[in-house]
Formats: C-alpha cells, structure tokens, sequence
C-alpha cells in the first residue's frame, strides 16, 4: 500500500512539475495538448467506468439466477431478449462511431490550431541541429554579425512566437519540449518546421524522443523563457567572443587548452580554437549541463568528462585525450570561467 501511494504521489508530482512535462502546459500549442489530454481522459475514463458497471452488474444477475436455480426462458422471451440485445448492440455501435468520429475531429482541430501559431508576425527563428547525441542551436539573423550559435540549451524570450527549423546530420532525432509542444521529427537531408512559445518564465526540460542509437537518453535540452530584457541581455553576452583570462592561472588554462587536440573539434571565439565537429564552447560556463545534460556543470564533472568522457557517456564522439594532471585544473577553470 505504501509503494502504491508513492507512485500516486510521484505522478502527482510529475504532472505538477515545471521539468518536462505534458500536463504543466506554458505555452498556447501545449495548452490544446494537455486540455486534448484531459478531454480524453474524461470521456474514456467515464466510458471505462459504464463499461465495468455493466460488466459488474451482468456478472451479479448470472450469479443471482443461477442461485434461484430458475427454468430455461420460454421461445417468446428468448426472441423478446434476442430483440433487445441487438437494439442493445446496434446503439452501442453508432455511439462507438460517434465517439470516435468526435475524437478525431478534436484530434485535427488542435493539430491544425497548433500548426497555424507563427500565422501573425516576424517570430524569431532558431535553427535546430541533432547530432548523436547533442544538440547545437543556432539563431538566424538577416545581419551575419547577430548570428549566434550555442549548444543544449536555449534562451527565448515569453510571449514570442519562435520558428524551429530541424535539421539531422546524422540519423533521425525528435525534438521534444513536453511544456511548450509536441514532438517533431528531425530527418537528415530534410528540414522540418514547428512553432513554439512560452507564455511564463521557466526552465523547461526538452529531449530526444526518437531512438537515436546507444546514448539516445542521454540526449537532452533546457529551454529558458525569460522576460524580453533579460534575453536581450542574454543574447548580447552571447554575442560577444570569450572572455580574456583576468588571472595567470585563467591564462595557463587557456594555453593549456589550445595546446592539445580539443581545438580540432571545438570552437572558442576570440582564440585560435575553430573545430566545429563538437559543441561551441565560447560561453560554456554559462550552461547548465554538461553533455547534453548528462551531468551539472560543475569543475568536477567536467574534469571526469575531460579525462575520460566513454566512462561517463559510453559511445559518444568525444575523443579520449591523455590531458596531463598539471593541465587539467587550470584548463578546468579556464572553461568554467567562460560565462
């Protein structure tokens, strides 16, 4: 009984929760899905109850009959039942049919209603690249200069319309943020389009939702909806190249890190560090979540992820480099200092 009023409790609590999920709507396009959800779950949670009422109460009758030990039903009170019970079939058939029929009319409605969102207006457009297994974001501007590209997280700003334009490089991906739309498919060679928006402030969990191959739950996103001064702010911090190291041992760090291989897949605007094969890094102390959201940023986790990512995320792409013990904690800091 206890474990039983946990699982209650966790779903309870899931279904309240800002992380990922379908049930706490923050946006127009989640809204119709979670009120599709609940019109669903009432009219077949109502059809469900009739149904074992029914079932409930044939069972007592047989068993009530079978009691009294009653003589076999004459001819005229056979065809009498025979009658009702196909009147019985009959009506359940075209309520079966109706019922379905009004489903799929709300199904259409809200995936219509959803898919017309970006009708009105400029909406900012993100473009959404899936790579096995992380996720790079870019944000087009007709002005090469505001273009700003970043990893596994995105910042948007409430009440604006914004245009994911999906892209794969290598297999098929769904990009899937239960708070604020349903899912969308990510196909290579294809571009594929949804609408989202946040109607609150918050940090809404995304994810994959496709399976993608070995660490495909480990594929995750945050998006941040902010108010439209704070994103402004944040895109500008965004914008600009790495910070220069204010300490020596920042200095060291830096050094440390354009010494080795990381460069050859990692970018760092503002140093010689170019790679694009990896997650940009110009600003990575400013995330949350290392990996794809496999682990908090911390120096700790970092470190572990630098010297021996397979450990961590077995099957990922990122390279096992033999960084030097002295090396490691300046490049640690130098990193973390990124915001």
């Amino acid at each position: 009984m206890k474990r039983l009023w946990f699982a209650l409790a966790a779903l309870a609590y899931s279904a309240a929760a800002q992380q990922q999920s379908a049930l706490n709507p923050a946006g127009p396009q989640s809204g119709r899905i979670a009120g599709l959800w609940w019109f669903f779950f009432y009219l077949l949670g109502a059809i469900f109850i009739i149904v074992m009422l029914i079932m409930l109460r044939t069972l007592m009758r047989g068993h009530r009959n079978a009691e009294e030990n009653q003589p076999l039903e004459n001819h005229e009170r056979a065809q009498t039942r025979e009658t009702r019970l196909r009147s019985i079939v009959t009506v359940s058939s075209v309520v079966t049919v109706v019922l379905l029929f009004i489903l799929l009319v709300a199904s259409i409605s809200i995936g219509k209603a959803n898919a017309d969102l970006g009708a009105s207006g400029k909406p900012m457009i993100i473009q959404v690249i899936g790579n096995q297994w992380w996720w790079q974001f870019s944000y087009l501007n007709d002005d090469p200069s505001q273009v700003l590209t970043t990893a596994n997280e995105i910042h948007i700003p409430i009440g604006k319309t914004v245009l994911i334009q999906g892209q794969s490089n290598d297999v098929i991906h769904s990009f899937w943020v239960p708070n604020l739309h349903g899912k969308r498919d990510l196909i290579p060679s294809r571009v594929t389009t949804e609408y989202i928006r946040a109607d609150r402030p918050g940090i809404y969990r995304g994810q994959c939702a496709e399976f993608c191959g070995l660490q495909h739950a480990h594929m995750a996103f945050y998006i941040v909806a902010e108010p439209e001064d704070k994103f402004k702010a944040w895109m500008q911090a965004q914008l600009q190249p790495a910070v220069a190291p204010a300490t020596p041992a920042l200095a060291q760090g830096q050094q440390n890190f354009l010494n080795y291989a990381c460069v050859y897949c990692h970018q760092i605007r503002g140093t010689t560090a170019s790679g694009t094969n990896g997650p940009d890094l110009t600003h990575f102390g400013s995330r949350r979540t290392i990996a794809a959201g496999t682990l908090p940023n911390t120096p700790g986790n970092l470190g572990g992820w630098i010297v021996n990512p397979q450990s961590i995320k077995p099957g990922n792409h990122m390279a096992t480099i033999a960084v030097k013990p002295d090396d490691l904690q300046p490049m640690i800091q130098y990193l973390e200092s990124l915001k």
